[in-house]
């Protein structure tokens, strides 16, 4: 059986069922919390979330409920125009990470959710991931970068 197929035809009705009720951005909210952290599952869920959940283990669709999830979120942002991107520096700079919210938000023409991450391994700079795409504009990268040139030029005078 297809997973993908399986999780996006579920995620659509689920996304379609919660925007009819108006209780959309509810569910969405419980999903986010329910992917981000598994073991800390809201004591009461929607309606509408508690009711297809229930649908799902009638179904026999147990199995496929975290995918259902994480497409239904997709879908979700792709509705509502908003992106989330990663953001790795070497330190936590709020001017930096606004600075890049900023950018992203006239180049994409959407809303833009900005996780930071820090990773004093990249000496320096910052690498930004948004919708598959990466900017690596670390110090550790443009390292390595002449040190493969370095390498190349060496082997070929040897």
């Amino acid at each position: 059986m297809n997973t993908g197929a399986i999780s996006t035809r579920y995620a659509k009705a689920l996304l379609r069922w919660s925007q009819e009720s108006g209780a959309a951005d509810a569910v969405a909210g419980q999903v986010r919390t329910m992917l981000s952290d598994p073991d800390n599952v809201p004591q009461k869920l929607v309606p509408e979330l508690e009711k297809f959940v229930a649908f799902l283990i009638a179904k026999g669709r147990k199995e496929y409920l975290r995918s259902v999830f994480r497409k239904f979120i997709e879908l979700y942002n792709r509705e509502a125009g908003v992106k989330y991107a990663r953001l790795t520096a070497v330190g936590d700079s709020p001017a930096l990470t606004e600075k890049i919210r900023t950018l992203l938000e006239k180049q994409t023409g959407c809303k833009v959710n900005m996780e930071t991450v820090v990773d004093p391994g990249l000496i320096g700079g910052f690498v930004v991931e948004v919708d598959g795409y990466t900017l690596d504009a670390s110090v550790r990268h443009q390292i390595d970068t002449v040190r493969r040139q370095f390498m190349v030029s060496n082997n070929r005078i040897v």
